[in-house]
C-alpha cells in the first residue's frame, strides 16, 4: 500500500510563512511589555491611570476586530495579516516614544485595532493552508505564537539589562518584525479566500441574521458560558501581560530585568501547554484538561501571591500560563461547533466578546491596586482559574475510544 502523497513544496512554504506571521505577531507586543514600568514612570501615571492607558490596546481590538471578514474577503487573508502586522508594529513604536498618556493610549488603541485585524488574518490564511495539508496544524500555529511571545520578552529583557532605550529598542523590534512578515506574503498562498473565510469568520451582518433566525435558549447559554471561559483565560493572561513585571519590580523589589522573567514565564509555560495540550485532550478530553488546567492556574499563582517572592511569584505567573494554554483554544473551537449556529458565528463571537477580559481587567486591577495593593489586584488571576474550573462542564467529556 501506498502512503497518500504530502503537500507540495508551495504549501509548505506557505506553513512555514505563516508560522512566520505568528511568530511576528506574538513577538511585536512581547517587545513592549516588560518596558511598560519605564513607560509608566516616564508618563507619571498612576495604577489607575496605568491600567486605563493599557486597557486601549483591547479596547481598539473590539472596534476593529469585526472588520477583519471584510477586509479578508476583498484584499485577502495573506494581505490583511501583513498590512496588519506592520501598523500592529508602528502603533506599539509609537506608543513608545508618546510624550503624554493620551497619546500613550491612543498608539495602545491603534496597535490594538491591527492587532485584532491581523489575529483573524493569519487564523484564516492557517486554515487555508491546513486545508491543503488535510489534517490539523493550527495548533502548531499557535504555539509558535507563544515562541515569539518568549522571543520578543527576551529580547526585552536584554534590552533593559544592556539599558537600551525603549524607543531604540521598539524601533529595532519593529523593523526587524515587519521585514519578516513582509518576507513571508512572498511565500503565503496566492488568490482568494473563499474555499475557508466562510468558515473561519462572520461579518456583522451574519450574525445578525444568527440571531434574527432565532437561537435555542441552550445554545445561547452555552455561548455565554465559552465566552466566560474565554475571558477567565484573557483576565488570567493579563495579569502576566500587564501587571507582572509591574509587581515584581515595584512590589517585590526584583531588579528590572528579573522583573521581566514573570511574563517569560507565562509566555514559556503557554507554549509547553499548547505543546502538550492536543495529546491531553484526546486522551482526557477539553472538559477534564480545562478543570484540571484552571486549578493549576488558581492553586499557582494563589500560592505565589499568599506567600509573597520573586522566585515563587516567576513560578505562579508559570502556573497561570500553563493552566490557561488550552481555555482560549478549546472554547473557540466549542463554540464553532454549537448546534443553529453556521460556522464561523460562534467563534467570532467567542473571539470578539474574550477580548472584554483583556479591556476590563486592567483598568479594574489597577483601581484595586491603587485602592488596596498590587498584591490584592492580582487575585483576579486565581479567580479566573476558578471560574474556568466552574464552567467547563459546557465543555466535551473524554472522547470515546474507538
Amino acid at each position: 500500500m501506498t502512503s497518500a502523497p504530502g503537500p507540495d513544496l508551495a504549501t509548505r512554504r506557505a506553513r512555514i510563512a505563516v508560522s512566520a506571521l505568528f511568530l511576528t505577531n506574538g513577538a511585536l507586543f512581547a517587545n513592549i511589555l516588560p518596558r511598560y514600568p519605564e513607560i509608566k514612570a516616564a508618563l507619571e501615571l498612576d495604577n489607575i491611570a496605568y491600567g486605563v492607558s493599557v486597557a486601549a490596546f483591547p479596547a481598539g481590538a473590539i472596534v476593529a476586530g469585526l472588520a477583519a471578514a471584510v477586509l479578508i474577503r476583498r484584499i485577502g487573508s495573506a494581505r490583511v495579516a501583513v498590512v496588519g502586522t506592520v501598523l500592529t508594529g508602528l502603533g506599539l513604536l509609537a506608543a513608545a516614544f508618546a510624550p503624554s498618556a493620551v497619546l500613550f493610549a491612543l498608539a495602545l488603541f491603534l496597535g490594538g485595532a491591527s492587532d485584532a485585524i491581523t489575529d483573524v488574518a493569519q487564523n484564516a490564511h492557517g486554515l487555508r493552508v491546513q486545508k491543503r495539508y488535510g489534517r490539523s496544524i493550527i495548533n502548531s500555529f499557535h504555539a509558535i505564537w507563544s515562541i515569539g511571545a518568549v522571543l520578543g520578552g527576551a529580547m526585552a529583557a536584554g534590552a533593559i539589562a544592556l539599558r537600551i532605550p525603549v524607543g531604540i529598542h521598539l524601533s529595532i523590534s519593529t523593523a526587524l518584525f515587519a521585514i519578516v512578515a513582509l518576507v513571508a506574503l512572498k511565500f503565503c498562498l496566492p488568490g482568494r479566500d473563499e474555499e475557508t473565510t466562510e468558515d473561519a469568520v462572520a461579518d456583522v451582518p451574519e450574525i445578525q441574521g444568527a440571531v434574527r433566525r432565532g437561537v435555542r435558549p441552550r445554545t445561547i447559554w452555552m455561548l455565554v458560558a465559552l465566552t466566560l471561559i474565554a475571558m477567565a483565560g484573557a483576565v488570567a493572561e493579563d495579569a502576566g501581560n500587564t501587571w507582572a513585571t509591574l509587581y515584581l519590580s515595584e512590589s517585590l523589589g526584583a531588579p528590572a530585568a528579573i522583573a521581566s522573567l514573570g511574563f517569560i514565564a507565562l509566555v514559556g509555560a503557554q507554549f509547553i501547554g499548547r505543546l502538550l495540550g492536543d495529546g491531553l485532550v484526546d486522551r482526557f478530553g477539553q472538559r477534564a484538561v480545562a478543570r484540571v488546567g484552571g486549578l493549576i492556574a488558581a492553586v499557582g499563582i494563589g500560592f505565589a501571591l499568599a506567600f509573597p517572592s520573586v522566585p515563587g511569584t516567576i513560578a505562579g505567573f508559570a502556573a497561570v500560563g500553563f493552566g490557561i494554554a488550552t481555555l482560549i483554544p478549546a472554547a473557540m473551537h466549542a463554540a464553532d461547533e454549537l448546534p443553529g449556529l453556521r460556522h464561523g458565528v460562534g467563534l467570532t463571537v467567542v473571539s470578539w466578546l474574550l477580548r472584554l477580559g483583556f479591556l476590563l481587567s486592567p483598568p479594574f486591577v489597577g483601581f484595586i491596586a491603587e485602592t488596596f495593593s498590587l498584591q490584592a489586584g492580582l487575585l483576579v488571576a486565581p479567580i479566573a482559574g476558578l471560574v474556568a474550573f466552574a464552567l467547563a462542564g459546557v465543555l466535551e467529556k473524554r472522547p470515546a475510544r474507538g
